[in-house]
C-alpha cells in the first residue's frame, strides 16, 4: 500500500481547497452539468437542492434510482449534478461547498481526511459486499489478468520477478485496502504491488495492452472484462472481512450538517430507499445504471438499506490504516467517521 505518498497527496488537496473548483463534463456528459445548472436555478417546485458531482461510476446507481424513482421528491429533495470532480478533489469540493454531499465512499478514504482535519463526516452507509451465497457478480470488487499472463491466483503472483502493476482509481480506498488483505492471505508480500491509478473504464483497456498486470475493477465493469475474455483471479469475499469488505458512505461538512439536520435525514431515507430498491430490484436497477454510466454493466453494488450507523463495520480498515502507519494508532476511531449525534 502506498502510505505517506498517498498521505501527502491527499493532505494537499485539503491544503489546495480554496483554489479546487469543478471541472465540468465535455462531450457525452455535458448534458447532466447543464441539466443540473437548470435544477439548481428553478425554486418554484419547492423542492431543496443537493449538489454533488456528476456520479457516473460504479457507485452511481443510488443516485440514478433516488432520482429518476422518486425518491428524492418523496422526501422534498432534488440531486443537482454538478459535472465533474477528480477523485482527489471530492473530499475538498464538499468541504468548500462546491458540493453538498459525496457518496460511495470508503472508510479508509474518510479516515485518512479526518485525520488530516477535514470536518466531514459519514451520515448513512452506501454498498456493502453480499453474503457468500449471493450471486458474485454483486460482490464491490474482482480482480482481472490477461489469459496470456499464466495468472490463475493470488498466489502466482509470487512467481513474477519484481514488482506486479495493479491498477486503483486512487490510493487509500477500496481496490489498495482489498487487494493488500488478499495478498496478505496469499503469502504475497504489499511491496511486491505497485499501484498504478486510473478510473475504472480505463483499467481494462490497460489490462489488455500490458500497461498493468492485474485490474481491479467494480462491478459495472466485470462485463466488459469477461468479454474480454479476461480472466478473474479473486474478488472481494476472498479479504475475508465478510461485509465489511464493501462498506462505503455518503457524507456532508459538519457546517452543513449543522444548518441542514433535517434535510440530512431526508437524504438519508431517500438513499436507503434507493438502496433497497436496487437490491429488490436488480435488472431494472442494472439497466439503469447501464444507461446512466454508458458502459455494458453486468451487476450493480450490494446494498446496507438501514440508516443504522454500525461503526464496528469501519473497524478493519482503521486497523489497516494504523498497522501500515498511513495515520497514527488511536487516533482516528470509528466513531469520529460517523455523525451519530446528528442523524439519528
Amino acid at each position: 500500500m502506498s502510505t505517506q505518498r498517498g498521505l501527502k497527496k491527499f493532505l494537499a488537496g485539503i491544503i489546495g481547497v480554496a483554489v479546487i473548483g469543478a471541472v465540468f463534463y465535455g462531450a457525452s456528459h455535458s448534458d447532466q452539468a447543464q441539466s443540473g445548472g437548470q435544477s439548481a436555478a428553478a425554486s418554484s417546485d419547492g423542492l431543496f437542492p443537493i449538489k454533488t458531482w456528476s456520479q457516473t461510476d460504479c457507485s452511481s446507481t443510488p443516485w440514478v434510482v433516488a432520482d429518476q424513482k422518486g425518491f428524492f421528491a418523496e422526501e422534498g429533495l432534488k440531486v443537482v449534478y454538478t459535472g465533474d470532480t477528480q477523485p482527489a478533489q471530492q473530499i475538498p469540493s464538499v468541504i468548500n461547498g462546491d458540493n453538498d454531499v459525496g457518496g460511495g465512499t470508503h472508510p479508509n478514504t474518510l479516515a485518512v481526511a479526518i485525520n488530516g482535519g477535514a470536518k466531514i463526516k459519514a451520515v448513512v452507509a452506501g454498498g456493502i459486499d453480499p453474503a457468500p451465497d449471493l450471486d458474485p457478480k454483486l460482490r464491490h470488487m474482482a480482480w482481472y489478468v490477461t489469459p496470456e499472463s499464466g495468472i490463475k491466483s493470488f498466489k502466482d503472483l509470487n512467481n513474477i520477478q519484481g514488482k506486479v502493476k495493479f491498477s486503483t482509481i486512487t490510493t487509500n480506498i477500496c481496490a489498495d485496502f482489498l487487494a493488500n488483505n488478499i495478498a496478505d492471505r496469499n503469502n504475497v508480500s504489499r511491496d511486491k504491488i505497485e499501484w498504478v491509478s486510473m478510473p475504472d473504464i480505463q483499467a481494462v483497456q490497460s489490462v489488455k495492452q500490458g500497461l498493468v498486470t492485474v485490474a481491479g475493477v467494480h462491478p459495472p465493469y466485470y462485463k466488459s472484462m469477461e468479454d474480454a475474455g479476461m480472466i478473474k483471479i479473486a474478488d472481494s469475499f476472498d479479504a475475508g472481512l465478510g461485509p465489511e469488505a464493501g462498506v462505503s458512505y455518503y457524507y456532508f461538512s459538519e457546517d452543513f450538517i449543522k444548518q441542514h439536520p433535517d434535510v440530512v435525514k431526508k437524504f438519508s431515507k431517500a438513499m436507503v430507499k434507493a438502496e433497497k430498491w436496487s437490491n429488490d430490484n436488480p435488472e431494472e436497477a442494472r439497466l439503469l445504471t447501464e444507461n446512466w454510466i454508458h458502459v455494458p454493466v453486468s451487476a450493480t453494488h450490494y446494498y446496507y438499506t438501514s440508516t443504522d450507523l454500525n461503526p464496528r463495520l469501519i473497524d478493519p480498515w482503521i486497523k489497516d490504516l494504523e498497522n501500515n502507519k498511513v495515520i497514527p494508532a488511536g487516533k482516528i476511531k470509528s466513531e469520529d467517521l460517523l455523525a451519530l449525534n446528528l442523524v439519528q
